[in-house]
């Protein structure tokens, strides 16, 4: 089972940057696939961005495509949301997720879990 631990969340001014991270421990398998979630009370829980693991292919969401980039570090086992342009509508908790198997870009059947970092933007 995959372990998984994010960083690096906090207050920022609309349009300023901010650089999540999602330590990741266990089997390679249970990592086929990550994702960055964020979630406000009363809202469902958004997919953000997704990467294949295997080859680097990623994918946004449309509210945050052009201004987040997710990557990885296969050596730190850690996974990167680069968070740029904020507005005040970014603001959340962002849950790093893995699931071990289906396509990535879709943001469903993700079935490990961080704790979530929260990230405030204010106008």
């Amino acid at each position: 089972q995959a372990q998984l631990v994010e960083s690096g969340g906090g207050s920022v001014q609309a349009g300023g940057s901010l650089r999540l991270s999602c330590a990741a421990s266990g089997p390679p398998s249970s990592t086929y696939c990550m994702a960055w979630f964020r979630q406000t009370p009363g809202k469902e829980r958004e997919g953000v961005a997704s990467i294949f693991t295997r080859a680097g292919i990623t994918a946004y969401g449309d509210s945050v495509r052009g201004r987040f980039t997710i990557s990885q570090d296969n050596a730190k086992k850690t996974l990167y949301l680069q968070m740029n342009s904020l507005k005040p509508e970014d603001t959340a908790m962002y849950y790093c997720a893995a699931k071990e198997s289906g396509l990535c870009a879709i943001f469903t059947q993700y079935n490990y879990w961080g704790r979530g970092t929260q990230v405030s933007v204010s106008s």
